[in-house]
């Protein structure tokens, strides 16, 4: 959407024509109007129908987090100033996570300071709020200055500083309440700004509940079948407008990689469509059954993930799930396991080949000699013509022996969009496959070359799963970004998570390092990779890689 945003007009006191800025994160509704010096933040939320004139008094300053709500007027008179946290001149400046809710009033000269709750219809006029402060609705705040951690009751008017001084304190309800809107304007944000359709915040809206006697949040949609992992990971694909569809496979037909698509999920409510999964699961117990995710504009599938094997175990993605696979999914993974052994290649190889099989991918490979490989310098190996799993496998390993001595690289051919979707180093000079097991790493890491030691990091990891780096690599063959959000226990309940450093590489060895730092930066809480489409600027995929009770 197109944000309304103008400059200021020409007056007799100000000849500026001063613009809007607002940061990239932010998100401003269209159906508001930004004029003027109005420096908006990052990850502001400014709802429909909000009026911000820096057209007399001016400028405006809105810090990072706060949301603006439906109705709000921030305007302010030519004359009078207040001084920023930034120590600074503003007509009107209100700090970072805080909350300026429907139909508030803010006329400058005006501060409003960080954590700071104004209530509906409130007007805070010629006056300070302090920070943490919580003022409730239709109040009127004129000519004062308002200590921190104040709570202002419900219809109150405080104009002198004698009344301002005599307020109570703000308990920790209170401000657990303020926080919590902050949260869910983030959510709010985060949803337009990964959808861009407001029909996407609908399930987060149905997600939660208040409950006045305990002043806590709960999470209402919980289930005795699938984890926590697949019910956020179904939350996030209705939030970014995606369907949710489903497949089944018997121990045979899922060794073949054939799976037998299941009847659409038409709910855009999450309840409704967590009710129809486990309806799902309990029709189809004693086989494999994958989540879907489909952009429905592209046209594509987003997501794909086993949410429940043979016996009824559900799939939790976990650090180390992958070698748990190995030993837990009984006599079809046995089977495969055999299979796997027939084959030079990795079972993670034979896999990602069957992943490409499976979403209608051809399979290509190129070869490196060392000195190439170091300058990037690859050449195309024999056309691979064959859809059939067996006969890519036989290619694969003719091409192996070919170029023995040499690095080999697999990738995935998306025949309709004519670009590639993967790429992945399955041999080195030594003639390993790569990430084959962890002696295979190791001995990459004793390798003499910089190259060689600077691909092996590209698959192994201390702290990610190989399926977690398979999944960045493949985000990455695709020229998506990756970035990461990350949330205590309290905030995943509520949807609110909070961005990390921003990941600027695009070398997959560089991405894992980023992603280690940001794992050991948030132990203890929730860690969720995310895709970034640049052109279509949004989200692609999300999936939680941390956990809080997870070992490393």
């Amino acid at each position: 959407m197109v944000v309304r945003s103008v400059a200021a007009p020409p007056t007799s006191w100000s000849k500026s024509l001063a613009e809007p800025k607002i940061d990239e994160s932010a998100f401003v509704h269209s159906f508001s109007n930004i004029i003027g010096d109005v420096r908006i933040g990052p990850k502001v939320m400014i709802a429909p129908g909000t009026s911000i004139r820096s057209d007399e008094g001016t400028p405006f300053y809105i810090g990072e987090g706060t949301n603006v709500q439906d109705g709000v007027v921030i305007h302010g008179l030519e004359q009078g100033r207040v001084i920023g946290d930034d120590q600074k001149d503003y007509s009107v400046w209100i700090g970072k996570n805080a909350s300026i809710t429907h139909m508030a009033l803010i006329h400058g000269p005006a501060y409003v300071g960080d954590g700071c709750f104004i209530g509906f219809r409130s007007t805070v006029f010629n006056a300070r709020v302090g920070k943490g402060c919580i003022v409730m609705m239709h109040t009127l705040i004129q000519d004062v200055e308002i200590p921190p951690g104040k709570y202002v009751p419900s219809g109150s008017v405080i104009t002198t500083q004698q009344q301002a001084d005599r307020l109570p304190d703000v308990q920790e309800g209170d401000t657990d309440f303020g926080r919590h809107v902050v949260g869910i304007n983030e959510s709010l944000r985060s949803g337009y700004l990964g959808a861009g359709n407001a029909a996407c915040i609908t399930p987060i809206r149905d997600e939660m509940s208040y409950t006045n006697g305990d002043r806590r949040f709960t999470n209402q949609v919980s289930s005795g079948s699938l984890s926590a992992d697949v019910i956020d990971q179904v939350r996030s694909l209705l939030a970014q407008g995606c369907r949710i569809g489903t497949e089944y496979a018997d121990e045979r037909r899922f060794r073949a990689s054939s799976w037998t698509s299941g009847a659409g999920i038409e709910a855009r409510n999450e309840s409704q469509a967590i009710a129809a999964l486990e309806a799902f699961l309990d029709e189809h117990d004693g086989e494999y059954v994958r989540l879907i995710g489909i952009d429905p504009k592209a046209k594509r599938r987003v997501v794909e993930q086993i949410i429940q094997r043979p016996g009824g175990r559900k799939s939790q993605p976990e650090r180390g799930a992958s070698q748990g696979a190995k030993t837990n999914f009984g006599n079809a993974n046995r089977a495969n396991s055999a299979q796997e052994s027939n084959t030079s290649l990795s079972a993670d190889v034979v896999e990602q080949v069957r992943s490409l099989l499976a979403q209608g991918h051809k399979i290509g490979t190129e070869h490196a000699d060392p000195r190439r490989f170091r300058a990037s310098s690859w050449s195309s190996c024999a056309p691979i013509e064959s859809n059939r799993e067996s006969g890519v496998i036989s290619a694969l390993e003719a091409c192996l022996e070919e170029h023995s001595g040499e690095y080999v690289r697999l990738f995935g051919i998306d025949t309709k969009a004519k670009r590639r979707v993967l790429e992945q180093i399955i041999q080195r000079p030594d003639g390993q496959p790569a990430a084959k097991s962890a002696k295979t790493g190791a001995a990459s890491k004793s390798n003499t070359s910089t190259a060689q030691k600077t691909s092996s990091r590209q698959v192994e990891s201390s702290l990610l799963s190989q399926e977690a780096i398979g999944q960045v690599r493949s985000m990455l063959g695709q020229g998506y970004k990756i970035g990461t959000e990350h949330a205590d226990q309290r905030r995943f309940r509520t949807g609110s998570w909070q961005s990390c450093s921003p990941i600027d590489s695009k070398q997959e060895s560089q991405v894992i390092e980023a992603l280690e730092a940001c794992l050991n930066s948030h132990s203890g809480e929730y860690v969720r990779v995310f895709g970034i489409d640049p052109k279509a600027k949004r989200r692609v995929q999300e999936t939680i890689i941390q956990q809080p009770n997870s070992k490393k």
